[in-house]
């Protein structure tokens, strides 16, 4: 017998065409081929209606988002407030089958007494407040900055509030021990990230030139960026390529002006495939240690060497698998030193032992479902 599921997507989790939507998407085949039955509950603020997700789901309910101030209360973080739907409320109260929240966003429930005593399992992407706060450092507007700090401080008081209302599942095992030390939450696992069939690739030997990609729209990626080309690159003179979705004019001015530095501006699928395969190293540090750094595992499986900072490190399997360096010293000192050097054999098959054991999506839906349905263990 099939077993009922209702999850809740903070967006329409289809097409997959950004790092946000990969655990959104990529779990429902895996839960389906498990036996379970999907009712998909998704926020349209521009993605559409997806036929394709029909494939996965027994029904898919899509719900406008209140944006702007319609969206806005006082004591509610705005990405939690402009989800509340009453419809969608009304529609979960139809029966009692477990209710699986993607992201803090989607929780809004957890605060209507009607949901007491409800199975609610909300899937941890980040630990939002920390985000928001970083996302206040990089801006380079006072008012978006003084929005992100609002919202920062409203998600620290709500994420506490709601700590122990649900249980709680994080894609990093950083998040799990952050959501225990600061929250006291006590029901909280980690379940690894949902990924698309990625087979690992024997990118072995020696590629051509460093890559940093990413969504470079986001204020964070592209600071990154900005870094690697000024205090970095401008130094060194190895071949250097960042590639991303939708750049700043100053950013591909800045990449253009050396010549062994380039910036390739919303790149096709393949066109990223292609670069991440010829590279010899990807350059990939984080701004905050929460969630989980997608283009990394991406690396992993189809390149080469990868350096990154502590912060990327959010789940042990990784660290046996990437070197790190925290200082702009160190960073150039190191990427001198592995530009020089093969990725082997030996490194391949570790990284195959690791990242086949840690991202199996039948195991992975597994344990959801284990979490999902408790009293049928």
């Amino acid at each position: 017998m099939k077993k009922k599921l209702h999850i809740i997507c903070l967006t329409v989790p289809y097409p997959v065409n950004y790092g946000g939507v990969f655990d959104l998407y990529y779990m429902l085949p895996a839960l389906k081929n498990e036996g379970v039955s999907i009712h998909l509950h998704c926020f349209d603020y521009g993605r559409g209606q997806q036929p394709a997700l029909n494939e996965f789901c027994e029904e898919v309910f899509y719900y406008p988002r209140n944006q702007g101030h319609k969206g806005m209360t006082a004591r509610l973080p705005y990405i939690v407030s402009s989800r509340k739907n009453e419809k969608l409320l009304e529609r979960l109260l139809l029966d009692d089958a477990p209710i699986l929240m993607h992201g803090i966003h989607c929780t809004y429930l957890l605060t209507d007494e009607r949901f007491r005593g409800r199975h609610c399992v909300v899937r941890l992407h980040n630990v939002e407040h920390i985000y928001y706060r970083q996302l206040a450092n990089s801006s380079n507007s006072l008012i978006k900055s003084i929005y992100y700090l609002v919202e920062s401080y409203l998600l620290k008081k709500y994420e506490k509030r709601i700590a122990n209302l649900a249980e709680f599942v994080a894609v990093s095992e950083k998040d799990v021990e952050h959501y225990r030390k600061q929250f006291q939450c006590n029901h909280i696992s980690f379940v690894p990230v949902f990924l698309p069939n990625w087979q690992l690739k024997k990118s072995m030997g020696m590629g051509t030139y460093c890559l940093f990609h990413g969504d470079l729209q986001v204020p964070l990626n592209e600071r990154t960026a900005i870094r690697l080309l000024t205090r970095i690159f401008h130094r060194l003179k190895i071949p250097f390529v960042i590639a991303g979705r939708n750049p700043s004019p100053q950013l591909m001015e800045l990449a253009h002006r050396e010549q062994h530095t380039c910036l390739v501006a919303n790149p096709s699928d393949t066109e990223m495939e292609d670069m991440i395969a010829r590279a010899h190293l990807h350059i990939l540090p984080a701004q905050h240690n929460t969630g989980i750094q997608l283009k990394l595992l991406h690396a992993l499986y189809q390149g080469r060497h990868c350096i990154v900072n502590a912060a990327a490190i959010t789940q042990e399997v990784l660290a046996p698998l990437v070197q790190t360096a925290e200082s702009d010293e160190a960073l150039t000192n190191l990427i001198k030193q592995v530009y020089q050097q093969p990725l082997g054999e030996e490194e391949f098959l570790l990284r195959h032992e690791l990242l086949d054991k840690t991202f199996d999506s039948k195991n992975q839906a597994r344990a959801m479902i284990g979490i999902l349905y408790p009293t049928d263990k």
